[in-house]
């Protein structure tokens, strides 16, 4: 049997990604909290060079990821430029 198809959210900085950032970390954190307390967000975080390469999250499904990209305050205070979701059969 199968394991159902997760979803990753991959981020794209701006420019300016560690100041904006640092800015709005603490209600990212809090939103990202409520998604980890409902089990639907299962590993979030930057990569080693978050300037270059971005950031990731994997949730249990498509609908948990763009709730939460749609509430994320890094997306609504234009920390990331752009956010791509992909199906994953993780």
């Amino acid at each position: 049997m199968s394991e159902p198809m997760k979803c990753v959210v991959l981020y794209t900085p701006a420019d300016d990604v560690l100041p904006k950032a640092m800015e709005h970390f603490p209600a990212h954190s809090e939103w990202a909290d409520k998604f980890v307390a409902d089990g639907t967000l299962l590993m979030i975080g930057t990569f080693a060079d978050v300037q270059a390469d971005g950031s990731m999250a994997i949730f249990t499904d498509r609908a948990a990821a763009e709730a939460f990209v749609a509430g994320d305050p890094f997306v609504q205070h234009g920390v990331v430029v752009r956010h791509e979701l992909r199906d994953w059969n993780g």
